[in-house]
């Protein structure tokens, strides 16, 4: 039986290895300004995705390259360029957004497979046909799909590969058709640049253009001003009903711009959630548990098992961002010999472990910490918080860039967290 391929985000070498470490069967990123996404095309340079690639290779997974921005005329030598500089990298395939970029990508690197990007907006069988006959041997659907389309797209083109989001942000705006950020900052999305002007709050004001007047409209208490700002999606608990349709080859989180830890805790959670479903052992509760400890909009199941008009709950009206459930308090280093604080740590804290699935970890009890299991779940806790070279300290903070050691070896990427406190509360709204 051919399972249904994991895809999760790598927006740079670190981010790659952690993915493909916490369950992915393959990732995607790209280099330079062609990617959509500028700020994780920056972090990647072309040795480091080199080397993102045969890391990826020699444990079996893939590495898909994101072509897929919009590029003016007088990029096209460059993009040229870059397509042959990509291939000679070998990489699993290519994804791209316009039929040009299509035709090029084929005429340069007749031997890679062409992903065509979400930012296509394939709705239906035509268009699916379409890009098919140019060469796409997948479509990443338009985000605003709905399952029974995926079927009848199934249907009618057996040997294309389709692959859907399940998790991540959302777009105010049609599969990213947006021109806000361009209008406010001159920043353009199609081009990689999105400001995420969408997440702002807005003010409305009504004008009397005969009177000149201006005045400020009151909102209604609880009702907000972030007006265009759309929830996450987050599709953990309908996996059996996408997986039941036979129609999807590969699902897909968004976020090559977010944490190493939510690189992780989406890549696991969804490991979970495929491996349970095949086994038949769904525990959705599981998955959503690790989801929330995320840093989110708020979520919604949003299009694929809904229609746009049956949703009434996919916009976070009166905040920008919130916290999860939990915080992330340490990173183990690669060596797994160490961590390096993400929030202020003291000696007996309890840390819950976030591990790759099935990693060993070794239950210890010693002079610098003991591990052990509760409630089905690992945790640490360090009797003394010691430095690489040696120094004890009181209790460490984020701002401390010192390895704190071990007491026993991790799995390297392993996450601390511990429970959000309460007075956390959320993000500020300006």
């Amino acid at each position: 039986m051919k399972k249904v391929e994991l895809l999760s985000p790598a927006g740079n070498l670190e981010k790659l290895k952690i993915a493909i470490d916490f369950g992915a069967d393959a990732v995607y990123g790209g280099v330079s300004h062609f990617s959509l996404r500028i700020r994780s095309g920056k972090e990647f340079s072309m040795e480091e995705f080199k080397e993102g690639v045969e890391y990826a290779h020699e444990r079996g997974k893939k590495v898909y390259v994101t072509i897929n921005g919009f590029p003016f005329n007088s990029q096209l030598n460059l993009l040229k360029k870059h397509i042959v500089a990509m291939a000679e990298l070998q990489p699993d395939a290519f994804i791209v957004a316009t039929p040009g970029v299509l035709k090029l990508c084929h005429d340069l690197a007749p031997q890679m497979p062409l992903h065509l990007s979400t930012q296509a907006n394939v709705m239906n069988v035509l268009d699916a046909q379409i890009y098919h006959e140019m060469g796409a041997t997948r479509i990443i659907t338009a985000r605003e799909i709905s399952l029974r389309d995926l079927k009848e797209i199934k249907k009618e083109l057996p040997n294309l590969e389709l692959e859907v989001f399940v998790h991540g942000s959302m777009c105010f705006a049609y599969s990213g058709r947006c021109l806000i950020s361009t209008l406010q900052s001159g920043r353009v999305p199609n081009r990689g640049s999105c400001a995420n002007d969408c997440r702002f709050p807005y003010e409305m004001y009504a004008a009397n253009p005969d009177t000149g007047t201006l005045f400020r409209l009151e909102e209604e208490e609880g009702v907000g001003t972030y007006i265009m700002n759309s929830k996450d999606l987050n599709l953990a608990s309908h996996l059996k009903e996408i997986l039941d349709s036979g129609s999807v080859d590969s699902i897909k989180i968004e976020g090559r711009t977010k944490t190493a830890y939510y690189a992780a805790t989406t890549a696991k959670a969804y490991r979970m959630a495929i491996d349970d479903y095949y086994a038949d052992t769904i525990d959705v509760e599981k998955y959503q548990y690790e989801l929330q400890s995320l840093q989110n909009r708020g979520y919604t199941d949003a299009y694929l098992i809904s229609r746009p008009f049956e949703k009434h709950d996919t916009q976070s009206l009166d905040f920008t961002m919130q916290l999860g459930t939990h915080q992330v308090s340490g990173e183990v280093t690669e060596d797994g010999l160490y961590f390096l604080c993400k929030y202020k740590t003291l000696p007996h804290d309890e840390l819950e472990i976030v591990a790759p699935l099935h990693a060993f970890i070794a239950i210890v009890d010693n002079e610098i910490g003991t591990t052990y299991e509760k409630n089905g779940r690992l945790y640490l806790k360090l009797k003394q918080l010691l430095s690489q070279k040696g120094k004890a300290w009181d209790e460490v903070h984020s701002g401390n860039v010192n390895p704190i050691t071990l007491p026993t070896k991790f799995p390297s990427y392993t996450f601390f967290r511990i429970p959000a406190h309460l007075d956390m509360g959320t993000y500020p709204k300006k």
